[in-house]
């Protein structure tokens, strides 16, 4: 449970409340926590409520429901104007606060009835331009397949081809991929269970590459595995002190198979390897977008069809597989 000695009542309150009943992720719970925080102790300085103009020694305990009151939309703007100009903020990360405070005064003044105006309402949220999402090309993903599979040099060799296996064919994301345990995989239906963003559990079917890589790792799996608060001895991947591994250990080994493989460690991750099994199977397998939208688990089939616009050869072909293109 998220609960700080350093948070107001209330903001613990809408923490538990956004974990206990609306079923958001820690993950999720954890950056409501960080954006109100911020958000406070801006509050307090703008009020002049305090003389500390260090941020993070800015004490918000003491914050009222009195001062809550006295907010405004003018206020919340100067919020984001402030993190636009001092914090160097970009637009995604202004739509990300915005949709916090929102999402806030909101339990606020409708679940809680705590206060009776709520300033973000009307609230507008910053364009976004819409960027294609990088991806390793079909060429590329093989040849990363292929270091991965053949180094010798390194001892978790199993494990960590596994790990690029999976990401380069299902699309998974790297907290789903740190939570997977042997029970949630199903040899005989090739299907794994993961749970996804908003704890919402779904199903991913798992090809021969993916069966084979598994039973691999499996083979050489530690059997000694550290029974701890993380489950490690459920888990799927350990790391090398033989607990659940981390997202920063798969972070690494993702960037260390990509070095390997000469591909640019600035411009490719473990979420740009989660792009490109998207974009293979959209441009090659001829997926329904629906069925890649289950598939990523995407909650809305916007965020999925960014994917129909990355290829500009696919684009091309169905121009010139017009019955019309041969007409003169």
């Amino acid at each position: 449970m998220i609960k700080t000695e350093e948070n107001p009542n209330f903001l613990n309150a809408f923490l538990e409340y956004s974990l206990a009943y609306q079923r958001k992720s820690v993950n999720s719970v954890d950056q409501y926590n960080a954006d109100l925080n911020m958000f406070l102790k801006y509050m307090k300085y703008h009020f002049n409520l305090t003389d500390e103009k260090d941020f993070s020694k800015i004490i918000i305990n003491d914050f009222t429901i009195d001062n809550l009151e006295k907010i405004t939309q003018d206020d919340i703007h100067a919020f984001i104007s402030y993190l636009s100009i001092n914090r160097k903020c970009g637009p995604a990360t202004c739509a990300r606060k915005i949709s916090t405070i929102r999402i806030f005064f909101k339990y606020m003044t409708i679940t809680t009835n705590t206060l009776k105006n709520n300033p973000a309402q009307n609230l507008e949220t910053p364009k976004l331009n819409k960027r294609l999402p990088r991806y390793l090309s079909l060429e590329d993903s093989q040849k990363l397949l292929n270091i991965s599979s053949n180094d010798e040099e390194n001892h978790n060799k199993e494990r960590d081809f596994a790990i690029i296996t999976l990401f380069l064919n299902c699309g998974i994301r790297l907290s789903e991929l740190v939570g997977i345990n042997i029970s949630d995989i199903n040899f005989d239906d090739s299907k794994l269970t993961v749970i996804g963003k908003g704890n919402k559990e779904r199903t991913i079917y798992l090809n021969k590459a993916c069966i084979n890589a598994i039973k691999q790792y499996l083979s050489v799996r530690p059997t000694n595995a550290k029974k701890d608060l993380k489950n490690s001895d459920k888990a799927l991947f350990l790391s090398s002190y033989r607990q659940r591994i981390s997202k920063r250990t798969v972070e690494n080994v993702v960037s260390n198979e990509l070095q390997k493989a000469g591909l640019d460690t600035t411009k490719y991750s473990t979420h740009k390897l989660r792009h490109t099994a998207a974009t293979l199977m959209y441009k090659y397998g001829q997926v329904d977008i629906r069925a890649l939208q289950e598939l990523l688990g995407h909650q809305s089939i916007s965020t999925t069809e960014i994917y129909t616009h990355v290829d500009n050869e696919q684009v091309r072909n169905a121009v010139e597989a017009n019955p019309l293109a041969d007409f003169k």
